[in-house]
């Protein structure tokens, strides 16, 4: 069973600095059909203007992933992380016990596009961690690339669930297939282009569960970046 979540059904949030969409409850947006799916807690796709960003803010028990699409995020952290996150990176902080981080887009020109995943963990209170690592576009292009899993398998960030997360730059008229084990659930973000899946059509911002499928095949209808969670 797939069933679409439209990106104009989702929240929206309009802070002048900062457009931010929500598909599921987050911050002032509250609407209890979409606290999550499975495992599954936040997509947030933002927009942040040039020169500004999020102050430094706690998290705890929680696995924060962050794909940038456009620009770049400056980190810092209270573990005594500093990094630049740049387009096909994916940075990945288990929060564990505790710890708190800075978002800024260092541009004062070009504005920042990304995306923010939050993911519940199977495990709490552990030792905070911090991951970043570049996935070029070579191994994302027209293949659904491991980026994040359980295990850490096929050079992929670690999460501290039984969750995997599959980056893609879908080119038109290009397709991949995704096979799901038993008992297995997805959830698609189409952060923009448009894509076919299992022949209903997705674009720009959309989303879809996904249960009871074996397989499903995604052919690009406009080149597409996208990401897929294979979920517990």
């Amino acid at each position: 069973m797939i069933t679409l979540r439209r990106s104009a059904e989702r929240g929206h949030a309009m802070h002048g600095w900062l457009e931010s969409y929500h598909t599921f409850s987050f911050a002032n947006y509250y609407d209890p059909r979409f606290m999550g799916f499975r495992a599954l807690r936040v997509i947030n796709q933002d927009r942040v203007a040039p020169g500004r960003g999020f102050g430094l803010h706690p998290h705890d028990n929680m696995e924060i992933i962050s794909y940038v699409l456009d620009g770049a995020i400056e980190h810092r952290d209270t573990m005594g992380f500093t990094s630049l996150l740049r387009p096909g990176e994916v940075q990945v902080i288990s929060a564990g016990t505790g710890m708190a981080h800075s978002e800024y887009n260092p541009s004062q020109t070009e504005p920042l596009h990304f995306l923010q995943v939050w993911i519940v963990p199977n495990v709490e209170d552990q030792q905070p961690a911090y991951q970043q690592q570049a996935f070029p576009i070579e191994e994302r292009r027209n293949y659904l690339r491991l980026v994040c899993s359980p295990d850490g398998r096929d050079g992929s960030t670690t999460l501290r669930q039984d969750a995997s997360v599959y980056a893609s730059v879908l080119e038109a008229g290009q397709e991949v297939t995704h096979h799901f084990a038993a008992n297995r659930y997805g959830w698609l973000h189409v952060a923009r282009g448009a894509v076919d899946l299992n022949g209903q059509q997705l674009a720009d911002g959309d989303g879809a569960a996904i249960s009871d499928e074996a397989a499903l095949t995604l052919r690009g209808r406009r080149d597409a970046d996208l990401l897929l969670f294979d979920l517990p």
